[in-house]
């Protein structure tokens, strides 16, 4: 069992409506780059990054000489082969590996009959649960789909997907407005759905002291964590001693030294383990399993993925002990997929672990075709950019909120 090749594809599927986020907005679309792993017995592994283009592409074709005839179960000589510490100061291969591992379990799997948690120690749940992932929509011109922005619009809003879904936890996505209207959004959520869980993510734009002031508004409500409410493990600290709500990050413990970091000083109490951002479907394991020893929550981080990568997120949740709270997912917010049967399907709010070997999903080689063309036609975008804000940008911490009164995101030749 050898690797022979790899292949790289850049597809965009559609959303159903522009989502905007604190640092800029997502146009429409996700842009991902597909792998493709070839091994020697013909068996075909698959992986999944986020970004695209003719930069990503060749990056991945670049690490075909450290590839050719490895053995796709040897992933601790994989790990140090692409991304070992001081190599990684230099070519920032921490998300190829990602992909290129997850294509490795993917392939071995299938090859053994095993399933990529099988490979983490074997599962000790077969389904995962998800929050519903609330996001401020632009209006979409073409379909007429999204527009909320007010707390009755996120309500109702928040309202379809529990019916469709089943959600029993709801995550906003805050930051892009002020302060005040998060916490009246979120407090309309709560009146909502009495008895459902709660979470709040403005993705570290607040000031210390602003994240004080919202933290302890929304202190009397059923919150699972407040995620990210500032920039930095010293931001999240001094909060912490203000605010007794639990805190979680995916941003500012992503490795290995943060995390020691966080633990040797309690700087926060839950870490969202991503299967991309980590370098890995095995990186994020290990972490999760290092958050166990301490008596630390993990949940499951979202970085806007398609099937393939949904499925990494499964194995991993599947995998993990620690898994105290509903993962995130973008999923949801996509019309279709890349893979076969198209979208995994949500049952009570949860998403089965997949049953097959290796991820358990397939490519759909008609969808590739057609949302690889949708990249070619559309191209990518700018992730930190606000197509309804020229001239824009993000700084920390934020002060130049938009106006809740936009509803509607503007034609542009990228949108």
């Amino acid at each position: 069992m050898k690797i022979l090749d790899i292949k790289a594809t850049t597809v965009a599927v559609p959303l159903e409506a522009p989502l905007r986020h604190s640092n800029g907005a997502h146009w429409g679309r996700f842009v991902r780059t597909i792998v493709q792993l070839q091994l020697d017995n013909g068996q075909i592994g698959l992986g999944e990054m986020g970004g695209g283009g003719e930069s990503a592409e060749a990056a991945i074709r670049s690490l075909r000489p450290y590839l050719a005839g490895h053995d796709p179960l040897q992933l601790e000589q994989l790990r140090w082969k692409i991304m070992n510490p001081v190599g990684s100061l230099y070519n920032n291969r921490l998300q190829l590996h990602a992909a290129i591992e997850m294509a490795c379990m993917d392939a071995a799997g299938k090859t053994l009959g095993l399933r990529a948690c099988d490979l983490l120690g074997g599962a000790i749940r077969e389904e995962v649960p998800f929050a519903a992932y609330l996001f401020s929509r632009y209006r979409d011109p073409a379909t007429g789909r999204g527009g909320e922005t007010d707390p009755d619009e996120l309500v109702a809003h928040a309202r379809a997907l529990k019916a469709a879904y089943g959600f029993t936890t709801h995550k906003l996505k805050g930051g892009h407005f002020s302060p005040d209207h998060d916490v009246e959004v979120y407090r309309a959520l709560a009146a909502a759905f009495p008895g459902d869980r709660l979470r709040l993510d403005p993705n570290s734009v607040w000031t210390v002291e602003e994240a004080v002031r919202v933290g302890r508004a929304i202190l009397d409500l059923n919150n699972d964590y407040f995620e990210d409410p500032t920039w930095g493990l010293e931001g999240m600290r001094r909060l912490r001693q203000f605010v007794p709500i639990p805190t979680a990050t995916n941003a500012v413990v992503v490795n290995f030294e943060q995390l020691a970091q966080s633990i040797r000083h309690d700087l926060v109490d839950v870490i969202l383990l991503d299967t991309t951002f980590w370098g890995g479907l095995r990186q994020a394991h290990k972490a999760g399993t290092v958050l166990e020893t301490f008596q630390y929550g993990a949940s499951v981080h979202s970085s806007g993925e398609l099937g393939i990568q949904l499925a990494s997120m499964l194995h991993l949740g599947a995998a993990l002990p620690n898994l105290f709270f509903a993962a995130d997912a973008h999923y949801h917010h996509l019309t279709d997929d890349i893979i076969r049967g198209g979208k995994l399907r949500y049952e009570n709010g949860a998403i089965r672990v997949p049953s097959g070997p290796g991820l358990g999903v397939e490519l759909d080689p008609d969808r590739l075709a057609l949302y690889a063309e949708h990249y070619r036609e559309f191209g990518g975008y700018p992730y930190d950019r606000d197509p309804a804000r020229p001239q824009w940008y993000s700084v920390f911490p934020e002060r130049n909120f938009a106006d809740p009164r936009v509803k509607e995101m503007p034609r542009t030749p990228a949108s």
